[in-house]
């Protein structure tokens, strides 16, 4: 622009040297042309002024509407329009927001609203709305760019003063112009053109400097007159783009203050710029990593598969490498940063380090495969790698032995030490159990207290026997490493197991049955007695089912009646009198015949029923008894077998004494028969529960005395009365030397208590000659009858009023002597 001044001084020097006449005219034409020239200049900055105001106002508002983007983005994708509906009329309370319009992604409009008329310079804003990586709809704004509207007529006004006091220059100079001398004007003339050139030409850097986004440097125009007033509106101009425009440092703390590394790269790969956190994950210095091709960031065992176009616009899971050759696992997601100018072009990478999810992964991985207690394989993984060995057993052609292995009576273990002596007994059990198995063997825990054993590459055919044989020997070896001391809160406890063996291919070919039948083998062990191990064997597996079918039944027995009550008597071996009997509960279940209490009653207190069940007896005795005192004066004493459930309630005492008030009874009638290993359970407890019902007048007798462990200090703090010798050492009794030293024994134990003797299972005359000759009070079996009905009994006891003896033929009439046992002198009556 200088070099046009210049040549219109010359020009004006050539016109002056021809003619003085043309110096008026030619002076008001180089003024008229400077000020036109000054029009367009101060057009372009005022356009240039405008677009800058315009681009820094329309990156405040739509850095405003990050945030109601991305809740509407939310509303939208999961179509919540009332949500919509209120954010957009959040966004038309913004006084910067004039109309708000959203549409959903197929272009429907959601909700829109014009708040006010729009009084200046405006804006259209199409924001799309993202979620989840993809754009569910488009938010559209129209927002009032005041901040525009006031630099431009801030601009204005300035204007305004230059241009009039341009005017009374102009007037000046035409006035010195018309009266003077071509020299003046001359003169007059380059002086104007200087004066106006320097301060425009100082304007035009400061505005340049503005619109490259340079905000830091002043004005530098002193001046009083007109041009020092347009370069105080521009410095004012300055420093309040400076205050409201996003600059590059404050783009600086926003990624630096990120958690997540941040990397910035050109299209095709090269690192353009990091954050803080970039350089504190990879080790490099930010001026390291510029330059780099992101590739080089990635592991080596994933830089092969990498494909950057498509990271560039999704995200995944990877692994950077740092500066030290550390792998990091990160989730990185890359977005493509679209833009007009080129520089600005690139994509931008978020890096999050997800090594602690990747450890829990792992760690969840591992609970959900093996035990945490015992860390061994847990019954998924256990069947999954047991399938695994059976399909390579197949291909082959070997085979597999199953061990099931079930602690006998663990419960007593958390019962009395508590759970924590429970779970160091299993965690001692396992470590036993990962000793002694053969080295190609693999020990699982399946539930609870049960564990399994498999062991593969065993021959078969013709070795079948040999393996049976081997296997044995293992199962002997872990039940000889179960049965030492377990030491928990500094006590010895010994446990004993069961174990079930099943092989393959001859039991089963699948892990299902093949678990099945070494469980049925297992269970059968157990039902023996514990402490022993079967191989599995067809029936073994009928007898598992019909011991469900079993089960699933019995929990509708009591609704549909299916118990009955049978009696079997007890007779006084002094004198062949019926002195009481035994209520016996049967279950006549359809299609099946009466079911002994061995068989269901276990199932009864596997599955909680034993409480319906005995309350049920109680109440049916009760009842039957009101019937016999109703036919016959002496019904004599009614024995009920108490399970040790019904024993730990807390209610028993309390249930007990209503049912007798109910049906009218005397408690005195009444006989408790509790098994040896029910009383010494806990012998404390026990004591309490037997002194309360003793005093309520029931009477108390120990079932299969001599299977058990009681001893006689225990004996003698009990309030019991009789003692019933288990049948199995009354079946040999009269040929075996050992059983009757045994029943001799007890029966004189028995004297000695002070206690009334009764022997059970009496079959043979040889039975009761021996029990009689060694002075036994009492005994049943069914030398005396089978277990009756209730009418049945009654009739026996109606021909011993009426004088007959319904024993006679097995034990001839005697006196009758009752001295000598507490029955003798018990002040309560028996009826």
């Amino acid at each position: 622009m200088g070099f046009v001044y210049r040549l219109q001084f010359k020009a004006l020097a050539v016109a002056a040297c021809v003619t003085a006449l043309f110096a008026i005219g030619l002076g008001t034409l180089l003024l008229a042309n400077y000020r036109s020239d000054a029009d367009r200049l101060v057009g372009a900055s005022r356009a240039a002024l405008e677009r800058q105001l315009r681009d820094a106002a329309t990156d405040r508002v739509s850095a405003r509407l990050q945030a109601p983007a991305t809740r509407l983005a939310d509303a939208v994708a999961v179509g919540d329009a009332e949500r919509v509906r209120e954010l957009g009329a959040r966004l038309l309370a913004d006084p910067a927001v004039t109309a708000v319009t959203v549409r959903d992604a197929a272009g429907r409009t959601l909700t829109s609203g014009t708040e006010r008329a729009v009084a200046g310079p405006w804006a259209d804003l199409d924001v799309p709305l993202s979620y989840a990586g993809a754009r569910p709809g488009t938010l559209t704004v129209r927002a009032a760019l005041t901040d525009v509207r006031d630099g431009l007529q801030a601009l204005d006004t300035e204007l305004g003063k230059a241009r009039r006091g341009e005017l009374r220059a102009q007037l000046m100079l035409g006035a010195g112009t018309a009266l003077g001398l071509l020299v003046l004007a001359c003169l007059g003339a380059w002086f104007v053109v200087e004066r106006f050139r320097r301060p425009i030409h100082s304007l035009i850097k400061s505005v340049d400097r503005m619109g490259e986004g340079d905000y830091s440097r002043p004005v530098e125009l002193e001046r009083r007159d007109e041009f020092g007033d347009l370069a105080d509106a521009v410095e004012r101009m300055r420093r309040r783009l400076r205050q409201t425009t996003v600059t590059k440092d404050y783009l600086d703390v926003v990624l630096n203050s990120m958690a997540d590394a941040v990397l910035m790269t050109s299209p095709d790969g090269h690192v353009k710029r990091a954050n803080d956190a970039a350089v504190r994950m990879l080790g490099w210095p930010e001026q390291e990593l510029i330059g780099r091709h992101f590739a080089a960031l990635l592991a080596s065992d994933v830089r092969g598969t990498f494909a950057f176009e498509e990271a560039a616009c999704e995200t995944r899971e990877t692994s950077l490498v740092t500066r030290g050759g550390e792998s990091i696992p990160v989730s990185l997601s890359g977005s493509q940063i679209n833009a007009e100018d080129p520089q600005f072009q690139g994509v931008l990478f978020v890096a999050r380090n997800i090594a602690d999810r990747k450890r829990a992964e792992r760690r969840i991985r591992y609970l959900a495969r093996y035990d945490a207690l015992t860390k061994i394989p847990n019954r998924m993984q256990f069947q999954h790698l047991l399938q695994q060995s059976i399909a390579r057993a197949h291909r082959t052609g070997t085979g597999l032995a199953l061990l099931y292995l079930d602690l006998d009576r663990f419960k007593d273990v958390n019962d009395t030490f508590g759970h924590a002596a429970g779970d160091r007994t299993l965690e001692i059990l396992s470590e036993r159990l990962t000793r002694v198995a053969p080295k190609d063997a693999t020990v699982g825990r399946l539930a609870g207290d049960e564990f399994a054993i498999f062991i593969e590459n065993l021959p078969t055919d013709a070795s079948m026997d040999g393996n049976r044989a081997a296997l044995s020997g293992i199962a002997r070896q872990i039940l000889d490493d179960v049965s030492r001391a377990f030491y928990l809160n500094n006590n010895e406890v010994y446990l004993t197991c069961s174990i079930g063996i099943a092989l393959c291919p001859d039991d089963a070919t699948n892990t299902i049955d093949l678990i099945r039948n070494a469980d049925a083998a297992m269970y059968h062990s157990k039902q023996t007695g514990g402490g022993t191990f079967a191989f599995y064997a067809s029936e073994m597996n009928a007898a598992a089912v019909e011991r469900l079918m079993l089960k699933s039944k019995l929990r509708r027995s009591l609704e549909r009646d299916e118990f009955v009550m049978l009696y079997q008597p007890k007779v006084d071996l002094r004198d062949g009198r019926i002195a009481g009997g035994e209520a016996l509960i049967r279950w006549r279940l359809p299609g099946h015949g009466d079911i002994p209490p061995a068989q269901f009653i276990p199932l009864a207190e596997e599955t909680g029923l034993i409480l319906p069940i005995g309350e049920w007896v109680l109440r049916r005795v009760c009842s039957d008894y009101r019937q016999m005192r109703d036919t016959v004066t002496e019904p004599g004493r009614i024995s009920i077998n108490l399970s040790l459930k019904q024993l730990k309630q807390a209610s028993f005492i309390t249930r007990f004494a209503s049912v007798f008030r109910e049906n009218g009874v005397s408690p005195t009638a009444f006989e408790l028969e509790i098994t040896e290993t029910t009383l010494m359970e806990d012998a404390r407890h026990t004591v309490k529960l037997l002194d309360e019902l003793y005093g309520m007048g029931i009477h108390l007798s120990i079932d299969d005395f001599g299977t058990g462990y009681s001893s006689l200090s225990a004996l003698q703090q009990m309030p019991v009365e009789t003692l019933k010798i288990d049948q199995s050492f009354v079946r040999d009794a009269a040929i075996d030397r050992a059983d009757a030293t045994l029943v001799k024994t007890i029966i004189e134990m028995g004297k000695n208590l002070d206690m009334e003797v009764v022997a059970e299972g009496v079959e043979t005359r040889e039975q009761l000659e021996f029990l009689r000759e060694r002075g036994c009070h009492y005994a049943q079996g069914r030398l005396f009858g089978e277990p009756m009905s209730t009418e049945a009994f009654v009739a026996l006891l109606e021909q011993q009023q009426a004088g007959q003896r319904p024993m006679a033929h097995l034990i001839p009439a005697a006196p009758r002597l009752m001295t000598g046992t507490r029955a003798a002198n018990d002040p309560r009556a028996t009826g």
